[in-house]
């Protein structure tokens, strides 16, 4: 059974910095691009992050570029999301999606809330 655990959110100020990570299980890890979605209340989902298992290289959404980082620990079947200078905007859900040429899955998602 493949499980996608998410940690790392919670409640932090407009500025500040929240590392997000997702554990997978159940799968062959280095075989899936894993990526961050975020979805806002009233707003439609929208992509985040990505790393990409083929060349290890990594996108990002225009409105987190040069604040946020995704990295990779295969050791650990873990992808973390690095979030600094989060704005008000950057509350929302944040889900883990695991995609291969097969298949995808996608985790709960931890709810981030930025206070001003």
């Amino acid at each position: 059974q493949v499980r996608l655990v998410e940690s790392g959110g919670g409640l932090v100020q407009v500025g500040g910095s929240l590392r997000l990570s997702c554990t997978a299980s159940g799968l062959t890890f280095n075989q899936y691009t894993i990526a961050w979605f975020r979805q806002a209340p009233g707003k439609e989902r929208e992509f985040v992050a990505s790393h990409v298992h083929k060349d290890g290289s990594s996108y990002y959404a225009d409105s987190v570029m040069g604040r946020f980082t995704i990295s990779r620990d295969i050791a650990k079947n873990t992808v973390h999301l690095q979030m600094n200078n989060l704005p008000v905007e950057g509350a929302a859900v944040y889900s883990c999606n695991a995609i291969s040429d097969y298949d995808q899955h996608w985790g709960p998602g931890p709810q981030v809330t930025v206070s001003s």
